[in-house]
């Protein structure tokens, strides 16, 4: 019996020892990890986050925490890194720690992690690097797009001048004429804008847009599980989405019935010769599943990204008459009226290419950045932030810096001219994010902005329905992204 309970006295120390330990590395570790609010089991910390305005919420934890702090999203824990040196420190000077991508559950459940966006680790490298590749082979960054852009510019505003000059909101115009240049490196040809199953594919783009702003959608990173199952905008979003990839398999499916290896026509084409490539190959990246989820990938970032930047700058155009007759004057001076506007064109024209640098800084699009994952436990600062932690590299407070940007919430080309009128570049426009998961379309996004804005102010003055000084250019914030408020514009040809 003395035997027994000496065991087990010893038993209870051991079990007491070891209790102690894993507290005290448990408070260790936490300790060392960025501090953040206290968090409430569950729900962790929605009590302090406004799911329909984050980057809102992130500003004022950043006053207390700094500009690393954690913050728990439900039962997810996330790392908010909140200024211009703590980001570029993370996505440049520690790129391969932090080149991750996020799994935020609205984003997984939209992209189920087999395309660009979602992706990671070794399936991420090859699908980025076979897109990069392949988009530049089809004209990416080369003659050949900037070609494919002014002739969709022409259908524009061709189809811009049939209105007669009557108001009208032209959010579905610039959706058809920016998705049509995405359809034509990535299917091989455009839609004409009558095309009814295209209509319908914009009809969704758009109820989506409207849609990302419901609560239901907000609240859904915060519980995917409960919110599977609760009706709501959130399940009408995921089937739009679903529809969309159906439409870009079928696309699939009639490249696979005509396909010439010979003679690839677009990026689905050369995707198929590679996958026949690897056919042996067991451990492959490249299978229908990802080619349908990368062209789904390209095609949303592709289309919804620039349209809705040239939605914003037409409102702010709409705002500032005087901003706008300046564009004019220099259009006039360097183009004419009697050709194309081309990327060459940019070099001479500072003014119009800072009011564009402007409009993506202003509009801040992308608010929180789409959200990144550290693919390791890592240190950074002072910090250790445990392997596969969400990451928000937060954009607004870059695009937003009041010491780079004087009057950040002001709308200034100003912001990207020097004294004496020349173009200034700033490393703190970011808004296609930078590091390892920099925007693989930024060249193409460029030179859509570019060449449909000057299209547009080339052939038509903007007039509004109401009076300038009364339109609201503040953009509705989302989970997903900043969107204009509705509006409607005349087009009066010049």
């Amino acid at each position: 019996m003395e035997l027994l309970g000496t065991t087990t006295i010893l038993l209870l120390v051991c079990i007491s020892c070891l209790l102690l330990f894993t507290t005290w590395r448990s408070i260790l570790q936490k300790q060392k990890q960025p501090p953040g609010p206290i968090t409430l089991p569950i729900v962790g910390n929605i009590l302090q986050v406004n799911p329909r305005n984050m980057p809102e919420s992130f500003k004022e934890m950043s006053k207390k925490y700094g500009s690393v702090f954690t913050v728990k999203l439900g039962p997810q824990k996330a790392v908010v890194l909140y200024g211009y040196d703590v980001v570029k420190e993370a996505l440049i000077d520690q790129a391969d720690d932090f080149s991750g991508r996020g799994k935020l559950p609205l984003i997984e459940k939209l992209f189920q992690g087999s395309g660009i966006v979602t992706s990671n680790g070794e399936t991420w490298k090859q699908l980025r690097r076979f897109a990069i590749t392949t988009l530049r082979d089809f004209g990416m960054g080369k003659k050949g797009i900037e070609e494919r852009i002014q002739e969709e510019a022409h259908f524009l505003v061709e189809r811009i001048r049939n209105t007669n000059g009557q108001p009208f909101n032209p959010g579905s115009f610039l959706v058809h004429a920016v998705s049509n240049i995405i359809c034509s490196i990535i299917f091989g040809d455009r839609f004409d804008y009558e095309d009814k199953k295209f209509l319908t594919l914009i009809d969704l783009l758009e109820e989506n847009n409207r849609l990302q702003n419901s609560i239901q959608i907000q609240v859904y990173n915060f519980f995917p599980t409960v919110m599977d199952y609760l009706p709501g905008p959130h399940q009408k979003m995921i089937e739009n989405v679903e529809k969309v990839n159906q439409f870009t398999l079928e696309i699939i499916e009639e490249h696979q019935k005509t396909l010439d290896p010979t003679c690839p026509r677009d990026f689905v084409d050369a995707f198929l010769n590679k996958m026949e490539q690897e056919k042996g190959n067991s451990h492959s990246h490249f299978t229908v599943e990802t080619l349908s989820r990368t062209t789904l990938d390209l095609f949303l970032a592709g289309t919804g990204t620039t349209s809705t930047t040239l939605r914003n700058g037409l409102l702010i155009l709409l705002k500032y008459p005087e901003i706008t007759e300046k564009v004019q004057k220099e259009i006039d001076c360097v183009i004419g009226r009697d050709r194309s506007p081309c990327m060459a064109d940019r070099s001479q024209m500072p003014y119009t290419d800072a009011v564009i640098h402007e409009i993506q800084r202003f509009i801040d699009f992308l608010p929180l950045n789409v959200p990144h994952a550290v693919l390791k436990d890592t240190k950074f600062r002072d910090y250790l932030i445990p392997k596969d932690t969400l990451i928000f590299p937060v954009l607004t407070p870059i695009l937003h810096d009041s010491k780079e940007f004087p009057n950040p919430e002001k709308f200034d080309p100003g912001h990207f001219l020097n004294a004496n009128g020349t173009f200034k570049r700033s490393d703190y426009f970011l808004p296609f994010s930078t590091g390892k998961r920099v925007c693989a379309g930024e060249g193409l996004a460029r030179m859509e902005l570019f060449i449909f804005i000057t299209s547009i102010l080339q052939n038509f003055s903007l007039k509004p329905v109401v009076d300038h000084k009364d339109i609201d250019i503040s953009p509705v914030v989302t989970t997903l992204a900043s969107l204009p408020r509705p509006y409607e514009v005349s087009f009066i040809p010049r």
